[in-house]
């Protein structure tokens, strides 16, 4: 069987949904071919369904109507069509990935024993019974059908997906430890101030963190597991492991095809590929040198393509100056004001939040409402910042960070956005 569409769009996630929607905004439809069997839903939400906050069709995407389920097996480039596990081929004339990314599964003992005499090299199958990766829907399902009340968990990752899954384990009511291999939590977007917060804020969720900790073995017992063991022989009991230790772009049908790849697909400011033919967006495109794996990247560069693709000569992607955001909701919100447990904050993080020798630094903290604001202010600009606590918005900070235009010379217009953040 044959179909035929002009743009063909091969992933299902934030980017291709987006790309096809504004396409279709545009009168351009597209062929948009996604393999998950669930609708089309917004993967940032994830921990939240885990943490049964929101019901899975509450994070669903709108659908296009033009949508095939389908697993893409390979690509033809001489003949412009796309293979399907099923049989089918797809003809393009123009073809845009958006593949998105795999989880990375560490390399750990017992794990991928496990792995091989399943005979399963893909992340995400064949793992033993109570290991999850925490990537999809189907993860986050089969996470939320073993989580219960006194379940014991290790959480192995403490970037911003472990500290997620953490939170909506403990959230669940599981005994959960997470073990971080790096000496603070989500140390790639937060500085130390910052990161101890996050920290005091999951211990007052009963959550035991152990950091520069590192995972070396899953010990399993009749293909389930049983505990984990620390590279200093300590060892773990363990009824669920969620492996939160990021991810990796999925690149493997770029690279089968010829396409240049190197961490990601290389696009250039028109997201073409080494074939312009081919297009790519998202968490599986590598932009100047950058792979984003942020859902802001994803959408503007479906914004910037979608114009391309209908007609606009001038359409550029240039780079997105990303902000990392993140609300760990404690109490359980839907049971009103009356609720136990730690109230909720968020926390954002934006451009360099290290200053450099001659940077000036703003910070504030509040130990008692377990706030923290800092921002680096190089040449009276603004170049990064961290705000942790009950913020409501980050919209003044971001705007004055986004826009690179000089700062007053007088330093009270800063002062009053730390302390009052200016509204959104």
């Amino acid at each position: 069987m044959t179909s035929n569409a002009r743009v063909v769009v091969i992933g299902a996630g934030l980017a291709g949904v987006r790309l096809a929607r504004r396409l279709g905004e545009l009168g351009r439809p597209a062929l948009l071919v996604g393999e998950e069997e669930h609708r089309p839903y917004n993967r940032v939400l994830l921990a939240e369904v885990l943490a049964g906050r929101y019901e899975p069709e509450v994070i669903s995407l709108p659908a296009p109507p033009e949508l095939v389920r389908a697993k893409v097996t390979g690509i033809d480039r001489a003949a412009r069509t796309v293979r399907c596990a099923d049989g089918t081929e797809i003809v393009y004339e123009t073809l845009v990935l958006a593949t998105g990314s795999n989880p990375v599964l560490p390399p750990l003992r017992g794990l991928f024993t496990d792995l091989h005499r399943a005979g399963h090299g893909t992340p995400g199958h064949g793992l033993p019974e109570g290991v999850h990766a925490f990537r999809t829907m189907d993860d986050c399902l089969g996470l939320s059908k073993a989580v219960r009340p006194g379940v014991r968990a290790v959480v192995v990752g403490g970037g911003l997906l472990g500290v997620s899954a953490a939170r909506a384990l403990a959230v669940r009511g599981a005994q959960v430890v997470l073990a971080q291999q790096a000496e603070r939590l989500m140390e790639r977007q937060l500085d130390p101030g910052a990161s101890k917060l996050v920290l005091r804020h999951l211990l007052d969720l009963g959550v035991e963190v152990h950091t520069e900790c590192r995972v070396r073995d899953v010990r399993c017992l009749g293909g389930a597991v049983r505990s984990v063991e620390l590279a200093d022989g300590y060892a773990l009991d363990a009824d669920l492991v969620v492996l939160a230790c990021g991810v990796h772009p999925r690149a493997g049908l770029a690279k089968e095809a010829g396409l240049a790849v190197h961490k990601g697909v290389l696009v250039d400011d028109q997201l073409r590929t080494s074939d312009p033919r081919i297009r790519a967006v998202g968490d599986c495109a590598q932009h100047a040198g950058t792979v984003y794996g942020l859902a802001a990247p994803a959408l503007e560069q479906a914004d910037a393509l979608a114009e391309s693709l209908a007609g606009d000569a001038n359409a550029r992607y240039t780079g997105t100056r990303s902000l990392t955001r993140l609300t760990l909701t404690g109490r359980d919100t839907a049971a009103g004001p009356t609720a136990t447990g730690p109230a909720p904050f968020d926390l954002a993080a934006f451009g360099e939040t290290e200053p450099r020798p001659g940077d000036d630094v703003v910070q504030i903290a509040d130990a008692t409402r377990g706030t923290y604001r800092k921002v680096v202010v190089r040449d009276d600009r603004l170049v990064g910042g961290v705000l942790v606590g009950e913020l409501g918005t980050v919209g003044a900070l971001a705007r004055a960070w986004e826009g690179a235009e000089p700062l007053p010379t007088n330093g009270a217009p800063l002062l009053h956005l730390l302390t009052n953040d200016g509204g959104s």
